[in-house]
This record gives structure tokens, C-alpha cells and sequence, in this order.
């Protein structure tokens, strides 16, 4: 169990039976009455984001979480089959489960697969991916001065905004948490 006092970001916990990650938290203290926490949670199962309030002291559940890694194999419809790098079994997961996690997965990337009460419902991915530059249009001499960007689409059809200078071939490091270019590998 974990008390108010031990509410941080990104700490995972249990809200009747469905587990949840603290996006944002805030102590108050009132001048009148007793102190609360103010908090913002994500469901990790839905994405689903709500606000809830705990009196100070109250505590919480810790989830049921485990954090296996997995290397991701190819895709099967709607489903990404996953494979346990200790065990080779194969897993199948949502495509609802993997949030934005779809747009960076090329085959034989590792990743931590979690699990919720012994089912997957969701990957956590490194802070940056290398992917390469499958179409992009040839930057205007020139423009270089104005700090300008141009669409590039990535080898698993995302398409992100990158200098004028990168061209088709080239391999990108993507952050993983905003979308955005950080600089060529």
C-alpha cells in the first residue's frame, strides 16, 4: 500500500481494481481543514486520464504490474505478436494497448511488454528510437537561416518534421514520448 506522502509522478497504483499512473499531483493545504492531494491519473489499461482527490494520508493499492522484455516480431491485423526474450513464447497484444508505441515499432525492436494481473495491456519503449527516412522532399538551398522543417515519413509510416538538410535514407533518432526529431545517427 502507498500513502499520499509517498505520491510522485510516474508512480503506478490501484484504483478499484484497475491500475493507474500519476500524471500530476499537487499537496494543499487549506487554511481550513484538513490536507488533501490533488491528483491526475492515467489508466494504463484505457489512457483514459481522471481527476481524483485523496485526503492526506490515504492510501492506495500497488497494482499487480510486472514488467517483462520482449522483442516485437511483426504485425497481424489489428494485433502486434511480441515474442518473450527468456521463454520464446509469443504474445498477442491490441493495437488499443500500444497508444502511440505504433508508430516506432520496427521488427526485432526490444521493449518491456507490461502486465496487469498476468495479461498484457501495454509496451514501454525507450526514450528514443532510430528509424530510418523513407520519402522526404529535397530542402531548398537557402532556407537553411530560418531554422525551417519538412515532413519526412519514417520506415514504419510515421511522419515527422526534420531539418532541410536530412534526406531519404537517412537514420533518425526519434524521442519516443513527444514524436519529435533529436538528430541523426
Amino acid at each position: 500500500m502507498y500513502s499520499t506522502a509517498e505520491f510522485r509522478r510516474g508512480l503506478r497504483i490501484e484504483i478499484d481494481g484497475k491500475p493507474y499512473v500519476i500524471v500530476e499531483f499537487q499537496h494543499v493545504k487549506p487554511g481550513k481543514g484538513g490536507a488533501f492531494v490533488r491528483t491526475k491519473l492515467k489508466n494504463l489499461e484505457t489512457g483514459q486520464v481522471l481527476e481524483q482527490t485523496f485526503r492526506s494520508g490515504q492510501k492506495v493499492d500497488k497494482p499487480d504490474l510486472e514488467q517483462r522484455f520482449m522483442q516485437y516480431l511483426y504485425q497481424d491485423g489489428e494485433q502486434y505478436v511480441f515474442m518473450d526474450t527468456q521463454t520464446y513464447d509469443q504474445v498477442f497484444i491490441q493495437g488499443d494497448y500500444l497508444g502511440d508505441a505504433i508508430n516506432y515499432l520496427i521488427p526485432n525492436l526490444e521493449l518491456q511488454v507490461l502486465y496487469f494481473n498476468g495479461r498484457p495491456i501495454g509496451v514501454e519503449m525507450a526514450t528514443a528510437v532510430v528509424l530510418e527516412v523513407t520519402s522526404t522532399e529535397p530542402g531548398v538551398k537557402g532556407d537553411t537561416a530560418t531554422g525551417a522543417t519538412k515532413p519526412a515519413t519514417l520506415e514504419t509510416g510515421f511522419v515527422v518534421q526534420v531539418p532541410l538538410f536530412i534526406q531519404e535514407g537517412d537514420k533518425l533518432k526519434i524521442d519516443t514520448r513527444t514524436g519529435e526529431y533529436l538528430e541523426r545517427a
